[in-house]
């Protein structure tokens, strides 16, 4: 697609967008305040200020996603947030807390994403919708994979009707190596969000964003060692499964780490 003049881009979503195990470095003084992570759609909000630094053009990023929020989260809250803030260029991924729910509908769910593509098109926004990872990367979210896939066409049938631009993560077949998943083994490692945030830009058609997906393995920090499976039960899926038993989620309480646009800083 041909490149568009963005100038403000908010983000939605859940710990994906967030930036989960996407460490922040340090800020350059002492006194700045900084979020603890900063994953892809900071990384791709940087990409696109550069591109519009090119332009001669001011750029603006607000990013809305916080861990453990679903489509419901989503369209009830962010999207109309989004719209609120007038945003240009509105990234979209959601679905897999909302899929991992033991009655998850995934033709339901997609009909409720739809409600909020269609709002936040009506506003003018460009809608980047990402789909689901193919799950297949990690063993105890390959019973999903059927739902998953479900979903992931009612994706790109949302995006036809919508006119939205479809952020392929499935057709990554990168994702699929282990490198770039967390030790968590269910959030992307810095080597996987900076692989995301270029195939990001690549997809809204920023120059060179291709060269940057290939060049990201060599430029990215080394992944974290795999933990052995009892440590791993122990300190992320038995806490994990404990929160969903009792309807509680990670994010409670939490407010986005970037509700308001303002200027992004240099590329880390």
């Amino acid at each position: 697609m041909s490149r568009a003049a963005y100038t403000r881009y908010v983000a939605l979503g859940d710990s994906i967008t967030e930036g989960l195990c996407d460490p922040a470095p340090p800020p350059s003084k002492p006194s700045a305040p900084t979020a603890p992570w900063l994953g892809w759609a900071d990384r791709l909000a940087v990409i696109l200020d550069g591109d519009a630094h090119l332009g001669g053009r001011e750029f603006e990023f607000a990013n809305l996603a916080v861990r453990g929020r679903r489509i419901g989260d989503v369209v009830d809250a962010q999207v109309p947030h989004a719209v609120a803030l007038g945003a240009d260029l509105v990234s979209v991924m959601v679905g897999g807390n909302d899929l991992m729910s033991p009655a998850a509908d995934p033709d339901a769910l997609a009909g409720r994403l739809d409600a909020g593509i269609r709002s936040l098109r009506a506003s003018g926004a460009t809608v980047l919708l990402a789909n689901i990872f193919d799950p297949q990367f990690a063993f105890f979210l390959k019973p999903f994979r059927g739902r998953a896939a479900v979903f992931n066409a009612n994706v790109w049938s949302i995006a036809r009707a919508n006119q939205a631009v479809v952020l392929d993560v499935w057709g990554v077949r990168e994702f699929q190596d282990g490198a770039m998943w967390a030790s968590d083994r269910v959030h992307l490692s810095a080597r996987g969000h900076r692989l995301l945030a270029a195939r990001a830009a690549h997809t809204l058609g920023v120059p060179y964003a291709e060269i940057a997906a290939k060049n990201t393995a060599e430029s990215s920090p080394a992944p974290p060692q795999p933990l052995p499976l009892r440590t791993w039960l122990r300190v992320y899926a038995i806490p994990w499964a404990a929160r969903r038993l009792r309807h509680i989620s990670a994010g409670d309480g939490l407010d986005p780490k970037r509700p308001v646009p303002c200027r992004v800083g240099p590329q880390h």
